[in-house]
C-alpha cells in the first residue's frame, strides 16, 4: 500500500473497524481482520494506533460525532415543538436508515465496553454526550418555539436518548420504517407535552 499520512490511515482503520465489527462482531474485530479490511499491513496498523482498544476508542468517539448531524433541529416555519421534535426524530430515523451498519457496530462496541472494566468510561462517555446532544436540540427546540420545558433539560434529554434507543434497537430488529415512525410520532407527542408556552 502506497504511504498515507498518518491522519488518513487512522481514519481508514477506523472505517474497516466499523465494518467489520457490524457485520462479525467485536469477538471477530481483530487487529488482523481490521487491517485485511482496510487493506493495509498489520505494520501500518501499528503506526496509527498502540492497540485495538485505542482504536476502538477512536470508533466510538467517531460515530458518536456523527450522531450530531441528526440531532440538531430544523426550523420549521410557523411549526409547533411537537412538529419540530417530530421532523428531529424523523431525521434521526433517517440517520439510521442511511447506515445501519454503524448503529449496528455501536450497539456491540457498547456493550463490549460494559463488559470491560478499563472501557466502561467510554461508554459512559458516549451516552453522556449523547445527552448532552439531546438537550442541546431540546433547548433550541424550545427557543425556536417560545417554549419552555417543565423540567431541567437535561432531565428530558435523558428521555429522548431512551426513546432513540428503543427506536434504533427495534428498528435494527424489524426494519419496519412505518413502526418506527409511528414509535417517533408517540415519542414526540409525549415529549411536547414536557413543555408549556413560554
Amino acid at each position: 500500500m502506497a504511504r498515507i499520512p498518518a491522519a488518513e490511515r487512522r481514519a481508514a482503520l477506523v472505517e474497516a473497524a466499523i465494518r467489520v465489527v457490524a457485520r462479525d462482531g467485536i469477538a471477530h474485530a481483530t487487529t488482523r481482520a481490521i487491517v485485511a479490511e482496510a487493506g493495509m499491513s498489520l505494520a501500518s496498523f501499528h503506526y496509527a494506533f498502540e492497540s485495538r482498544d485505542e482504536l476502538i476508542d477512536e470508533v466510538i468517539r467517531t460515530v458518536v460525532a456523527r450522531e450530531q448531524q441528526a440531532v440538531v433541529p430544523d426550523r420549521i416555519e410557523g411549526g409547533t415543538l411537537r412538529d419540530l421534535l417530530e421532523a428531529g426524530l424523523f431525521r434521526y430515523l433517517d440517520h439510521l436508515r442511511a447506515d445501519p451498519d454503524r448503529e449496528l457496530a455501536m450497539l456491540e462496541l457498547t456493550h463490549y465496553a460494559l463488559r470491560s472494566p478499563d472501557r466502561h468510561p467510554l461508554a459512559a462517555m458516549q451516552y453522556a454526550r449523547y445527552a448532552e446532544l439531546a438537550a442541546e436540540a431540546l433547548g433550541v427546540a424550545a427557543a425556536m418555539t417560545g417554549t419552555r420545558w417543565r423540567e431541567p433539560v437535561e432531565q428530558i434529554a435523558r428521555t429522548l436518548v431512551a426513546f432513540t434507543d428503543g427506536i434504533t434497537t427495534t428498528w435494527l430488529v424489524d426494519r419496519d420504517d412505518d413502526a418506527a415512525r409511528r414509535v417517533a410520532r408517540a415519542a414526540a407527542d409525549a415529549l411536547s407535552r414536557m413543555a408549556d408556552p413560554a
